[in-house]
């Protein structure tokens, strides 16, 4: 698609395991590893609710790791 075309994809908002967003052209085949959220729609829209709810960036791995790795609290 060159810059200047309209994108008139709909996108599917997608999560993988580690809690990490994309989008993924509704129309392809989802990649292993990454599971539909159920919202669709233009870029924008999808891209607009990942801002949304991906409120921390960091994996899920590593903040179950710094959650362990932390005092308890009294």
């Amino acid at each position: 698609m060159a810059w200047d075309e309209e994108d008139n994809t709909v996108y599917a908002v997608v999560v993988n395991e580690e809690e990490q967003y994309s989008i993924w052209p509704e129309h392809k085949q989802i990649p292993g590893g990454w599971r539909s959220v159920g919202r669709a729609g233009s870029k924008a829209d999808c891209l607009d609710f990942i801002r949304q709810v991906w409120i921390d960036m960091r994996p899920l791995s590593l903040r179950r790791r710094m959650q362990e790795a932390s005092p308890p609290r009294s």
